[in-house]
C-alpha cells in the first residue's frame, strides 16, 4: 500500500493535495489502516496550510483517526488553520500535552480561537498542564465576549517609549528577538502610564537614520480600539481608515494589545458569508455539517415559508368564483407574483448590504426608502406597459390587459418598500436583518401581487 500512495504525497506542485482524489484516498486508507508511519510520510511534505486542507475534505472518522494516531506531531499551527467545527470535532483526539503546547506556542489571538473550542473539562486540564502565561493570557481572552476585539486582540506587540530614537527601537528589538510577535505592521510609542500616542511603520523605521527621535516620524492621532468592540465594527474601522493593525486599550487607555488585518480579513470573510446565508434562512453551512444538522438549521425558516405560502393561498381562494370564469387569470397571477417578488429581493438586497456595511442609518434612512420606493414603481411602469401589450395581443382583452398593468405597478411598489423597510424593521427591534428577511418580503409580494391582480380583475371584468 506504501508504494502506491507515497508518490501521491509528493506529487502536490500542480494542484493542492486536498484536490487530488489520489492523494485524499492514500491518506484515508493510510488513516483506515491504522499505518501511522505511512501517515506521517505522506503529511511530511505539506505545509500549514494544505495539511489543514486536507483535514478538512477527508472523512471525520479519518481525522480522529488521524489525531488520535500522530496528534501530537502535528505542526502547532495546524488547529489555528482549521475551521472551528473541524477543529472542535478532533479537539477531544489530541494529546492534552499537545494542546497545550499549541496554547504556548501560538499568538495569543490564535491561542484564544483554539480555546474557545476546548470542551471545559479538557480546557482544564490543558490549562493546568501550561505555564502561568499563557494561562492568563488565554483566561483572559475569553472572558471577552465571542465576536468581540478582546478576542481577536494579540496580546504580543511592540511598543516604545516617546523618548527613544529609532536605534535605541532596532538594537532592542535584535536583542529581544524571540520576545517579538510573529507579525507586526508597527511600533506603538506609548507616554508613561502606557497610553499610546502614535505609531512607526516598520517599513518607515527601516528607512530613518537611527538618530532620529520616534516622535519625528510617528503618525499620531491614531484610531483605537476598545476590546469590548464588536469584531465587524472594527473590520468596518480598518477598511475606513485602511489599517493593517490597530492598539487595543483598556478603560483607562493603557496599552493592552493589538488587531492585525490578517484577522481583520478572516472577520470580513465570515460576516459576509453570514449574512448571505441568513438571507436565505440558512444559518450555517460547513462542509463538514451532517444531514440532520443542515435540516435543523434550514426547516425553521422552511416552516415560516409555509405559513405565508398557506395565507397567501387564501388569497387566491377568495377568488375562486373569478379564476373559474376566466382562466386566463389562473395563466397570469403567477406573473405578477414572481416579478413582484423579484424587484423585492433587488430592493433587499441593496437594504442588506447597506445595513452591514453601516451606509444605511437612521439619519439616511428616509433617502433610500424614498430611492428604492420610486425605483420600483418606475420598474413597475416599465414591465406595466410592456405586460399590457402581451396580455392584450395574447387574449385579445384589453380591460385584463389593464388589470394586469396596473396590478403590476402595485405590486413592484410594495415590493420596493417592503425590501427596504422589513430589514430596517428587524433592526430596529434589535434582530439582525439578513436573518430570512427574505421571506417576510416574498410574503408580501405574493400577497400583494394575488390580492391586486385578481381583486382589480374582479372589479374590472365582473363589476
Amino acid at each position: 500500500m506504501s508504494t502506491e500512495n507515497e508518490p501521491a504525497a509528493a506529487d502536490n506542485t500542480r494542484r493542492a493535495p486536498s484536490e487530488d482524489p489520489h492523494f485524499i484516498a492514500g491518506i484515508i486508507g493510510a488513516a483506515g489502516d491504522h499505518d501511522a508511519p505511512l501517515l506521517r510520510r505522506m503529511i511530511a511534505p505539506l505545509g500549514t496550510p494544505d495539511l489543514a486542507d486536507v483535514i478538512e475534505h477527508v472523512p471525520l472518522e479519518t481525522a480522529l483517526t488521524i489525531a488520535r494516531l500522530i496528534g501530537s506531531e502535528l505542526p502547532v499551527e495546524l488547529l489555528a488553520d482549521l475551521s472551528w467545527e473541524r477543529r472542535e470535532e478532533i479537539l477531544t483526539e489530541l494529546p492534552d500535552d499537545y494542546v497545550s503546547r499549541v496554547l504556548g506556542e501560538l499568538d495569543t489571538d490564535d491561542a484564544a480561537a483554539v480555546a474557545a473550542d476546548i470542551d471545559e473539562e479538557q480546557l482544564g486540564r490543558v490549562l493546568a498542564a501550561a505555564d502561568d502565561d499563557t494561562r492568563l493570557a488565554v483566561e483572559e481572552a475569553l472572558s471577552f465576549e465571542e465576536e468581540t476585539a478582546g478576542r481577536l486582540m494579540q496580546r504580543e506587540y511592540v511598543a516604545a517609549p516617546e523618548g527613544d530614537k529609532v536605534g535605541d527601537v532596532i538594537d532592542r528589538m535584535r536583542v529581544d528577538s524571540a520576545e517579538l510577535p510573529d507579525e507586526f505592521f508597527e511600533i506603538y510609542i506609548v507616554d508613561a502610564a502606557m497610553r499610546p500616542i502614535g505609531a512607526v511603520r516598520v517599513s518607515s523605521l527601516l528607512r530613518t537614520k537611527r538618530e532620529t527621535p520616534l516622535t519625528e516620524i510617528m503618525r499620531s492621532p491614531l484610531i483605537l480600539i476598545r476590546p469590548e468592540m464588536d469584531q465587524e465594527e472594527v473590520a468596518q474601522t480598518f477598511q475606513k481608515y485602511h489599517m493593517v493593525s490597530a492598539p487595543v486599550v483598556d478603560e483607562a487607555g493603557r496599552l493592552t494589545g493589538m488587531v492585525t488585518v490578517d484577522d481583520i480579513v478572516d472577520v470580513i470573510s465570515e460576516e459576509n458569508e453570514e449574512d448571505l446565508l441568513r438571507l436565505a434562512g440558512v444559518s450555517e453551512a460547513a462542509q463538514t455539517d451532517s444531514v440532520f444538522r443542515s435540516v435543523k438549521a434550514r426547516a425553521p425558516w422552511l416552516l415560516v415559508n409555509l405559513l405565508t405560502a398557506v395565507v397567501a393561498s387564501t388569497v387566491i381562494s377568495a377568488f375562486e368564483g373569478s379564476i373559474n370564469r376566466l382562466v386566463a387569470l389562473a395563466v397570469l397571477m403567477p406573473i405578477v407574483a414572481s416579478m413582484g417578488g423579484n424587484a423585492g429581493t433587488q430592493a433587499l438586497a441593496v437594504a442588506v448590504r447597506a445595513i452591514a456595511s453601516r451606509d444605511l442609518t437612521e439619519g439616511n434612512a428616509p433617502r433610500y426608502v424614498l430611492r428604492e420606493a420610486l425605483t420600483a414603481i418606475s420598474n413597475g411602469f416599465i414591465f406595466a406597459l410592456v405586460l399590457a401589450v402581451v396580455v392584450a395581443v395574447w387574449f385579445q382583452d384589453v380591460l385584463l390587459a389593464s388589470a394586469m398593468a396596473l396590478a403590476i405597478v402595485i405590486n413592484f411598489a410594495c415590493a420596493g418598500l417592503a425590501g427596504i423597510l422589513v430589514p430596517l424593521t428587524l433592526r430596529r427591534y434589535g434582530a439582525d436583518p439578513a436573518v430570512s428577511s427574505s421571506v417576510f418580503v416574498t410574503f408580501v409580494t405574493d400577497v400583494v401581487g394575488f390580492l391586486a391582480f385578481l381583486g382589480l380583475a374582479t372589479l374590472i371584468l365582473f363589476a
